[in-house]
């Protein structure tokens, strides 16, 4: 019986790190959907961002304002694979773009939802620099 108990214990144990273990989803990059988003003083452009599952997309912020902004979404990049070679441009839940400035972030949406992004900057969102992504 006690034999048992530690079998089954040791095989929830490798099963368990077997989860953990797992790597990451590939997506094929090379076919990723862009998707443009324009911040100019207090707007988003579009304001709404309507994605699909599963698909691969490249997000490309263009910052044409006169001062810098970002893409505040925390609810939102919890919700997606971040491609590997652009976790680092995304700095916590946001994505900060200079004035006068581009940067483009791969993602693939993992969770369906409607999660909302806004502009950190002061008085940015309450000027109206939000929006929402809706994953279908």
């Amino acid at each position: 019986m006690l034999k048992t108990a530690v079998s089954a214990a040791l095989l929830s144990l490798s099963l368990a790190g077997a989860a953990v273990a797992q790597p990451a989803p590939s997506a094929d990059w090379q076919r990723a959907q862009t998707v443009q988003v324009v911040m100019t003083n207090y707007a988003f452009t579009p304001k709404s961002l309507r994605l699909r599952r599963g698909i691969p997309y490249r997000l490309h912020f263009v910052n044409s304002g006169s001062s810098g902004h970002d893409f505040t979404a925390p609810e939102f990049f919890s919700a997606v694979l971040i491609a590997p070679d652009d976790r680092a441009k995304v700095n916590g839940d946001e994505i900060e773009v200079a004035e006068g400035q581009a940067v483009d972030v791969k993602i693939v949406p993992e969770r369906p939802g409607a999660y909302a992004f806004h502009c950190s900057h002061f008085l940015h969102s309450v000027f109206g620099m939000t929006g929402q992504a809706v994953v279908e």
